[in-house]
């Protein structure tokens, strides 16, 4: 699948921000075998005093921005041009739970997609004796067998609630409430992968929403999304899947980055010399081009 992606974050604040200081992750990336950027671009008004754009550990595209003078708002606009063609998932090859853990021993790399650096608990998702029992029930024959049984459970077990939670929100909580949104469905397999000993990390992107039929796409109706990785064993290597929509990622899951949860791989965080709060906007527009 070939698509422009377009998103809009805009801020605005209650008093004028005497400066800041903001990383923003929401450039795509390419994903080998996965996923290609063709073009990409990312621009800021007002425009920022300093800019530099680098690449962090697990490879996700980061651009750092400052701002010296007072503003009153902010306005992000990312675009790019990004094919998707997702190998269809093969027999199923996993090992079962304690062969996964002999091949997770076997593992001395500590490269960024290592496995090692999925498997404690982190800021966003750590380990829960609820969400582990709550886990546990999905333990079957193999790894990858375990990770499809839980996000499926996911999916029929909790409700969508964008009311119910907010970006802060930890996966013990959104487990308690029954209820969340993706970050927070995301979150709560990952804890509870991890419960049983199974890596698992956070994935970042755009996911592209079919309108009914007869119905029109509504501009900017599009979202960013969040999903899970688990690492299923040598052979296997790492598998996505989406606990939100109760399906492994498809060609329609767009990758922007990869971290442990949510706080590595936010669209922004930073610091503003301000006071009062803000009002934040967001809209993406995922369209499939013609090939």
């Amino acid at each position: 699948m070939l698509y422009d992606v377009r998103l809009h974050l805009h801020y605005d604040y209650a008093a004028a921000a005497g400066g800041g200081r903001h990383q923003v992750r929401v450039l795509p990336q390419t994903v080998p075998g996965v996923q290609r950027v063709i073009a990409a671009s990312l621009s800021f008004a007002p425009t920022p005093a300093e800019r530099a754009d680098f690449s962090d550990f697990f490879g996700n595209n980061v651009t750092a921005i400052a701002f010296r003078d007072a503003h009153e708002k902010l306005d992000i606009r990312m675009s790019a041009r990004v094919s998707v063609l997702r190998p269809e998932p093969g027999l199923d090859v996993s090992p079962d739970i304690h062969g996964l853990r002999a091949e997770l021993d076997a593992v001395r790399s500590l490269s960024p997609s290592a496995p090692h650096h999925f498997l404690a608990a982190s800021d966003h998702a750590g380990i829960d004796a609820a969400i582990s029992a709550y886990a546990q029930e999905s333990l079957a024959g193999s790894a990858v067998a375990t990770a499809v049984d839980l996000c499926n459970r996911i999916h029929r077990d909790f409700a969508y609630d964008g009311e119910a939670t907010t970006v802060q929100t930890r996966a013990s909580d959104a487990f308690a409430l029954k209820r969340g949104v993706c970050q927070d469905f995301s979150h709560i397999m990952i804890a509870g992968l991890r419960g049983l000993g199974i890596p698992a990390g956070y994935v970042s992107g755009f996911l592209r929403t079919i309108p009914p039929k007869g119905k029109p796409r509504l501009e900017g109706a599009d979202a960013m999304h969040a999903w899970v990785k688990a690492w299923c064993g040598r052979d296997a290597g790492w598998q996505e899947f989406d606990p939100t929509n109760g399906m492994r990622a498809s060609n329609d899951h767009i990758t922007v980055g990869y971290g442990r949860d949510y706080s590595d791989v936010a669209p922004i965080v930073g610091v503003l010399k301000t006071t009062g709060g803000q009002v934040g906007e967001q809209a993406v527009d995922v369209i499939p081009v013609a090939a």
